[in-house]
């Protein structure tokens, strides 16, 4: 089979134009997927998780080879990207203002440090056990200071500032979905201490902690769902697809499965209706929302394609 000169031009042509308007925050899709991914596969829905598979191969496969690999480039990659995102912000000579320098997406740090809570307690390695826990552990605690240090400009820019429709975009939903994985990074050391572990010491901290986020989490979804009802109802905006509603995916299937580690670290099993009801509500938003990706492909094909 070979190509013509004109299918080599409409290739090219179609690769420079998705990347000329490639949203950076599409890795939101792998993100969405494995934690619906996770989230069935919790609530025993293992062939729908396999379909779904993102990165999570400790979890669902057991590969503790790759998911090292993983947690030793998740960490580089934290600790660089962190700090000088951090120092540039701080140093930067021209700074916005509240009102358009602050939204969801700066829960992407919070959300970045607990991941790595997460994976350092689940994946095996040679070394003292207690000082993976430790990391961990320490990992966990920033995490929580950053949500709780981002969250109160985000808070006060939703209360005190004006907010429209077309700044009330989906990242907001990461308000939720940041401490939807701070449950899932609690009550997995939860579940670590309970073994006998370093982490059994802070067992009484890490549960009123974790319950403490959860709380938080359960309480931004009726108000984001108000929020949302009040943009494309009241407000009458319009719902296109656009890549950031993946943003409302992700925080979605994190408190699904924040919510069912979270009944296995405090026994609270009169908690699993709701995991059992929001898994479904995640795989209907990541259903409509893979639609409108593939119509908004579809779409680019045409008009890039030749006459």
């Amino acid at each position: 089979m070979t190509i013509t000169n004109r299918q080599s031009g409409y290739l090219i042509n179609l690769i420079r134009q998705a990347a000329a308007s490639l949203f950076p925050g599409y890795f939101a899709v792998v993100m969405a997927t494995g934690a619906t991914s996770i989230a069935a596969s919790l609530l025993g829905y293992r062939l729908l998780a396999i379909l779904l598979l993102g990165s999570e191969f400790q979890l669902l496969l057991g590969w503790s080879g790759v998911a090292a690999a993983f947690w030793w480039l998740g960490v580089v990659l934290w600790s660089v990207i962190m700090y000088l995102f951090f120092i540039a912000v701080t140093t930067r000579r021209h700074k916005p203002t509240m009102d358009s320098g602050i939204n969801g997406t700066w829960l992407l740090a919070a959300v970045s440090t607990q991941s790595v809570a997460i994976l350092t307690a689940l994946v095996p390695w040679t070394g003292p056990e207690d000082l993976r826990l430790f990391f961990a552990l320490c990992m966990f605690m920033v995490g929580c200071m950053l949500y709780l240090a981002i969250i109160t400009l985000i808070f006060y820019r939703l209360t005190f500032l004006r907010l429209s429709a077309e700044t009330l975009s989906p990242p907001y939903w990461i308000n939720m979905g940041a401490v939807a994985i701070t449950t899932l990074a609690g009550s997995t050391l939860i579940i670590r201490g309970q073994e006998g572990s370093l982490l059994a010491d802070f067992l009484p901290f890490l549960r009123g902690f974790t319950l403490f986020f959860w709380s938080i989490a359960s309480w931004w979804i009726p108000l984001l769902i108000g929020l949302t009802f009040w943009r494309h109802v009241i407000q009458r905006h319009r719902l296109n697809y656009e890549p950031q509603l993946w943003s409302v995916v992700f925080p979605l299937a994190m408190y699904t499965t924040g919510t069912v580690r979270l009944v296995d670290a405090l026994d609270t099993g009169f908690l699993m209706v709701i995991p059992a009801t929001t898994l479904w509500l995640a795989l209907i938003a990541w259903g409509a929302t893979s639609l409108g990706m593939w119509r908004h492909f579809a779409n680019v094909v045409r008009e890039v394609g030749p006459s």
